[in-house]
This record gives C-alpha cells, sequence and structure tokens, in this order.
C-alpha cells in the first residue's frame, strides 16, 4: 500500500507563498523516481484538478492558472514531493492532494490533502 502524507497547508494573505510538502515514507527511491508524480486541487463546489506534474524524466507541466507562480519539484533521496506556491489569489484556495501513478501497474493513488487558504 502506498502511503502518501501530505504537510505545509495553511492560510496566507493574498500575495503571500507556501511550500507543500508529500512524503512517501515506505517508497524505496527507484520506486519514487520511476512514478509519474502530480498535486491536484479541489475547490469547494468544484471538481478536482490538476495543477501541476513532474514526470519520470523530470518533466514538469502547470495548469495555465498557476504557471510561473507555482513550481513542482522531487526530493528522491527523501523521497518528497514539494510545492512552492507564490503570489498566491484567493482563487488558489482549495484541499490539494498529493498523486503518484506507479510506474509498474499504472496503479493512483492520492494522499489525503492538505487545506491552503488564502486571504482577501
Amino acid at each position: 500500500q502506498v502511503q502518501l502524507v501530505e504537510s505545509g497547508g495553511g492560510e496566507v494573505q493574498t500575495g503571500g507563498s507556501l511550500k507543500l510538502s508529500c512524503a512517501a515514507p515506505r517508497m524505496i527511491t527507484s520506486t519514487f523516481n520511476a512514478n509519474t508524480w502530480a498535486w491536484y486541487r479541489q475547490a469547494p463546489g468544484k471538481q478536482r484538478e490538476l495543477v501541476a506534474s513532474l514526470s519520470s524524466g523530470g518533466g514538469t507541466n502547470y495548469a495555465d492558472s498557476v504557471r510561473g507562480r507555482f513550481t513542482i519539484s522531487g526530493d528522491s533521496s527523501r523521497k518528497i514531493l514539494r510545492l512552492q506556491m507564490n503570489n498566491l489569489i484567493v482563487e488558489d484556495t482549495a484541499i490539494y492532494y498529493c498523486y503518484t501513478r506507479m510506474f509498474n501497474n499504472n496503479a493512483d493513488y492520492f494522499g489525503r490533502g492538505t487545506q491552503v487558504t488564502v486571504l482577501s
């Protein structure tokens, strides 16, 4: 069973920054490196949406709404996925979920989420 544990959420004023982390403590490093990773978010009353993704080759992709403000990165030595969020706006308020797709069987896993609230 894959365990993903998010942290780093909280309240911040418009224009502020937060850094989210997602730990995968039971995952071996080679699996961490081979998997696809992403951050999703779900705002109240809305569907879950893809925010940013990180491929096994290191390629990144971002939603138009966050490009230039958010940065996804992986620390394979610590098995941690991060999302640096700068210049936050009220519309970024949501529960943020860590996601991974296993390289060997394409199984999908989500963490339990961490709340991000941006105050106007």
